[in-house]
């Protein structure tokens, strides 16, 4: 991987055109989500290095903003269980072979039976998600 050299005054000149700040207040948030969004608008292979090191600092600096104003509640991990088999058009029976047991594959969607960290490491694997959705 090489590392493509960012040209200070082109960015320099980006950076004195949208003033990124560590966003504090909503009109600060609004102005920044602008920004980033007029940068995503510029094709992927026409997007210069400066501009793509700006929308990651932008990336960052509204991530930040919106875990701290907007935290996404957590589900329930066999309310997430079931949201999963349902978006993919899957059934308990199919969660058998993963799970070991109908009765266990049962007691879970209940929210009877809390889930192991290794039963947490095979259904993110069955279902392609990250692990801490059953954590």
């Amino acid at each position: 991987m090489t590392a493509t050299t960012l040209d200070t005054r082109k960015y320099k000149a980006l950076l004195t055109s949208v003033l990124p700040v560590a966003i504090q207040i909503e009109e600060e948030y609004e102005r920044m989500l602008a920004a980033a969004g007029k940068l995503m608008e510029i094709p992927e292979e026409k997007m210069t290095e400066e501009q793509g090191r700006l929308l990651s600092l932008l990336a960052i600096l509204i991530e930040k903003y919106e875990d701290e104003h907007y935290p996404v509640p957590r589900t329930p991990r066999h309310e997430m269980l079931a949201f999963l088999l349902e978006q993919r058009h899957l059934t308990p029976k199919d969660l058998w072979p993963v799970i070991g047991s109908k009765s266990r594959v049962s007691e879970m969607l209940a929210g009877k039976r809390p889930l192991t960290k290794e039963q947490a490491k095979k259904l993110a694997g069955f279902f392609h998600v990250q692990v801490d959705l059953f954590l």
